[in-house]
């Protein structure tokens, strides 16, 4: 399944709910559909939609659900510049803690059972188990 999401916050819950029906038709536990996944999209799809397309609204956020083994892969892509993920810092640190932003990768990597970035850091891949 593949879905195109425009730049815009207001997509964002009807999108992590049409995903979440495909993932637990995909064979995901009820458990990782309505938090794991649930969570761990909404913070990744608002990432791209703010950070990765600066809510431009000529911009869009494209996801990709693939089944792979006994996992369930969810692609996430903006069209935005990228980053490096490994600059990002842990917002459990002293410098971090007091800031409003910066905890949705954090989130997103205790969430799902492995997460990896394409080169750019324009997209992200998250994987979870199947029961």
């Amino acid at each position: 399944m593949t879905v195109a999401v425009p730049s815009e916050l207001e997509f964002v819950e009807h999108t992590v709910d049409l995903v979440a029906r495909h993932c637990l038709a995909c064979g995901l536990s009820v458990k990782a559909v309505r938090f794991n996944l649930r969570v761990a999209l909404s913070e990744a799809l608002a990432n791209a939609i703010v950070y990765g397309n600066r809510l431009d609204p000529g911009k869009q956020v494209h996801i990709a659900i693939c089944l792979v083994g006994q996992s369930v892969q969810v692609h996430v892509r903006d069209q935005g510049e990228g980053f490096d993920p490994n600059c990002i810092p842990d917002p459990r640190s002293r410098d971090c803690i007091e800031r409003v932003a910066g905890r949705g990768l954090f989130l997103i990597k205790e969430l799902v059972d492995e997460l990896e970035f394409n080169d750019r850091g324009n997209s992200l891949c998250m994987t979870l188990h199947r029961a």
